[in-house]
């Protein structure tokens, strides 16, 4: 039997250098996220958690009902629930100050990756979305995806070079606060 909602992170530790795969959606899965105003307005409170709780956006992609993100811890501190928690509260609460409903549904989606998962790969994929949803046919031309650590060749190309694909994660997680890199 299912319970009520997800197992939230139940069983693992949220806290240190964990790196996480987080799918939030928009209530009743609308579709809020289809101007540059109102991602840029998520898009900063994500990165005040991100600074908040210590945490690098490696990759983000803001389809129209969902936001995809793939984050990273960046010191012994950083925890992951109260990121999520956070990330959640500071965009939802903006977000109904100047839009008047709420934005999330209640349970984001969320998956610790293994130490063997290749970071590039799983923000490749993240990163890949509108093409495979049939909005645009290279990442490139979609304007609401990024990265606060890697340009976006770095991830798009990560997969031609299996062997050099996963650069060296705690050399680019500096400890300043994040900043966007959204085009290379």
């Amino acid at each position: 039997m299912f319970p009520g909602h997800p197992e939230y992170l139940q069983h693992f530790d949220c806290v240190g250098f964990h790196r996480y795969s987080l799918t939030l959606c928009t209530m009743r899965r609308q579709p809020l996220f289809v101007t540059q105003p109102v991602v840029d307005l998520v898009l900063e409170q994500f990165l005040r958690s991100a600074g908040e709780e210590r945490f690098a956006l490696i990759a983000y992609c803001f389809m129209p009902d969902h936001v995809h993100l793939l984050v990273g811890g960046t010191c012994e501190t950083s925890d992951g629930k109260r990121f999520i928690s956070r990330a959640k509260q500071y965009s939802g609460f903006y977000f109904k100050q100047r839009h008047h409903q709420r934005l999330w549904q209640r349970y984001p989606f969320e998956r610790v990756l293994r130490n063997n998962e290749a970071t590039l790969i799983v923000a490749r994929y993240i990163l890949e979305n509108p093409v495979r949803a049939g909005l645009v046919s290279d990442p490139r031309e979609y304007p609401f995806l990024g990265s606060c650590v890697y340009s976006l060749d770095e991830i798009l190309n990560a997969v031609q070079d299996q062997a050099a694909s996963e650069f060296d994660l705690a050399v680019r997680l500096k400890p300043d606060a994040p900043t966007d890199v959204r085009s290379a």
